[in-house]
């Protein structure tokens, strides 16, 4: 059977994947896009979005039990956990339909199979009904990445969960270890303990959500503390003994080995590329620790194959991935692009308190040899956040005095996911602290603390 022929032929249709498929469609190339389990790939099937909806549900929830603080009365409510899951399946659904629909419109044709790159523009697809064969002259391979998992702390599923697990749970944890706070762990945590699990959480690093800002990690590990979580900082997990119904975790503590009962775990400890059975090392394309090695253009090395999204590395965010494959799929089609600044992509963490930011922290910007301007602005001096009864939370943003240049933002408190992009186009526009100083916020607003924190940074501050 002679091989279909394509512009691009995309691996993997993720946030990365379909969304370069489809900008490669608009630009008039032919498209292919293959994919081994669902469009949307993990972000909207497993990750980003069902969390999203299962946050939503602990945070009504939450507001539930303070109906008393709002002068509101909810007697005898309580939670469905099924109902809960059920409800974020369907928004995964809803998503993975709309996809099809976006495939559908664009003429991207849509291969659901396993892919490897058999030669220089060549693809095999191994389909339910045999074995595809493609060419074109650019590949984009977009395979995202997976749970990590270690030697001993393997999920099985019932005791031991990973991500998967925990998004369609076959029991409400009772008493619940998260090993790992970084955006997935925290998550999570923050859900089960919000439903009532009791919930301690293992850092190896010296404190929880280690790629942020220390003042916002400390300010985020008080209120976990507040709403009943144990946090074990600068400490490992060694070994889960396993039993019926129980797992006893050893875990090291300051040279010491503590032992802890716990009903379920739920292992959160990074992620690893999904790089085998693609054919790459054959091809001669580097590979370091799990992920592609590129260039700021995505580039492999090996003329017109590219690497999108977790695969080609930090930072592991669905909107670095799709913003990759916007970027891509226009160097394909000829046009003048730029290269994506990692330090310009917002980290947003969906705990209860948000976290979000954007560039440097103030320790990174140091390091760097900048002298700083820096500002901060409680949220309990804003007068919509004490009016939505949300008063605990921080905004600090850090500049450089020589330039004005706006260095990082960074944010922990109610909405900071939705606000922090207000910052990451200053960024983008090059803003300096005069321009930020000179807009003017509406009020109420939450975003007015944006203006107080830059004010705050060179001693103008309004309302602290």
């Amino acid at each position: 059977m002679a091989a279909q022929t394509f512009d691009v032929i995309v691996i993997g249709a993720g946030p990365g994947g379909y969304v370069a498929a489809i900008r490669a469609a608009q630009l008039g190339l032919k498209v292919a896009c293959v994919e081994r389990e669902h469009l949307g790939g993990i972000c909207l099937n497993w990750g980003c979005i069902p969390t999203k909806a299962l946050l939503r549900s602990a945070e009504v929830f939450h507001q539930m039990e303070r109906a008393k603080e709002f002068g509101l009365t909810a007697d005898k409510f309580g939670f469905d956990l099924d109902a809960i899951v059920d409800r974020s399946r369907k928004v995964a659904a809803q998503m993975n339909g709309g996809i099809k629909g976006l495939f559908k419109k664009n003429k991207v044709t849509s291969i659901m199979g396993e892919a490897t790159i058999v030669a220089k523009g060549k693809v095999s697809v191994k389909t339910d009904k045999g074995s595809e064969e493609l060419s074109a002259k650019n590949i984009i391979v977009a395979t995202g990445a997976r749970a990590r998992e270690l030697p001993g702390l393997e999920a099985d599923g019932d005791l031991v969960w990973t991500y998967r697990h925990a998004l369609k749970p076959v029991r409400m944890p009772k008493k619940l270890l998260v090993i790992g706070s970084g955006a997935i762990g925290i998550e999570f945590a923050s859900f089960y303990n919000t439903l009532g699990a009791d919930t301690t959480v293992v850092e190896v690093m010296e404190r929880v959500l280690p790629v942020e800002d220390k003042d916002i990690s400390a300010f985020a590990k008080k209120q976990f503390v507040k709403q009943g979580m144990k946090i074990m900082e600068k400490a490992m997990v060694k070994q889960l003994d396993r039993a019926k119904g129980k797992v006893t975790a050893h875990i090291e503590l300051g040279g010491k080995v503590e032992k802890h009962d716990f009903d379920t775990v739920i292992s959160a400890v990074g992620i690893v590329g999904n790089v085998e059975g693609l054919g790459l090392e054959a091809l001669g394309i580097k590979i370091d620790r799990t992920h592609v090695v590129t260039d700021e253009y995505c580039r492999t090395g090996v003329d017109g194959v590219f690497a999108i999204g977790d695969i080609a590395g930090a930072p592991w965010l669905a909107h670095k991935a799709s913003h990759e494959g916007v970027m891509v799929a226009e160097l394909i089609a000829g046009k003048k692009v730029h290269a994506i600044k990692p330090n310009s992509i917002a980290g947003c963490t969906y705990c209860h308190p948000q976290v979000a930011s954007v560039g440097l922290t103030e320790e990174k910007a140091k390091e760097a040899g900048y002298t700083l301007k820096v500002g901060k602005f409680p949220f309990i001096g804003n007068g919509k956040a004490v009016a939505m009864g949300e008063a605990e939370g921080m905004v600090k943003t850090i500049f450089d005095e020589k330039t004005g240049e706006l260095l990082g933002a960074h944010m922990v408190g109610a909405e900071v996911t939705e606000m922090i992009q207000g910052y990451v186009i200053a960024r983008q526009l090059e803003t300096t602290e005069e321009d930020l100083m000179e807009t003017v916020f509406p009020h109420p607003t939450m975003s007015e603390m944006m203006h107080e924190s830059v004010l705050a940074a060179f001693d103008r501050a309004l309302h602290i």
